[in-house]
């Protein structure tokens, strides 16, 4: 079945996709500012958190956007 890729279709997509974008990097920022606050950790240690948190929020990121597209675009949806 062929996706709907319109302008119309796209703008929408990318309205979901920036909105659930944001909403997951609220949640994940209150975790990491929870964790590293909780643990009183210093500069260097809240910097290697932040590392470690940012290979899951990039998989959250490009699953948000993934099925923002994938329901936008889906012909059953239109």
């Amino acid at each position: 079945m062929q996706r709907i890729t319109t302008f119309k279709t796209l703008s929408r997509a990318v309205s979901a996709a920036a909105f659930l974008s944001v909403q997951a990097l609220i949640c994940i920022g209150t975790v990491y500012w929870a964790v590293a606050e909780t643990l009183g950790l210093s500069a260097m240690a809240a910097l290697v958190l932040g590392g470690i948190f940012a290979v899951p929020t990039i998989f959250v990121l490009i699953t948000a956007i993934r099925m923002a597209f994938d329901a936008e675009t889906d012909p059953a949806n239109q």
